[in-house]
């Protein structure tokens, strides 16, 4: 049998859910601008080194910024389905 998960913003208020879509409305911007940021670092370090001579490490960044995305992603997803589901 299949468990479905429990939306945890159902028992919020709407106040509550319209300032938490904001929180994280502008978490996923501030991300946003330190992905780019940080995309912007990797390429300019590789032109600098002329793509020679590059650590693995510098890359790290970019690789674990989609992974912190995903429990965003999921929770603001859910976020969105409750305020769609009580027309807000």
């Amino acid at each position: 049998m299949e468990k479905q998960k429990k939306n945890v913003y159902e028992n919020m208020t709407d106040e509550n859910l319209l300032k938490k879509k904001k929180l994280f409305t502008g978490i996923f911007i501030g991300f946003g601008i330190i992905a780019l940021f940080a995309f912007a670092i990797i390429i300019y370090l590789l032109k600098e080194k002329n793509f020679k001579n590059n650590n693995i490490a510098s890359f790290i960044p970019l690789l674990i910024l989609p992974i912190t995305f995903v429990p965003l992603l999921v929770s603001f997803s859910l976020l969105n389905k409750e305020v769609k589901a009580r027309n807000l």
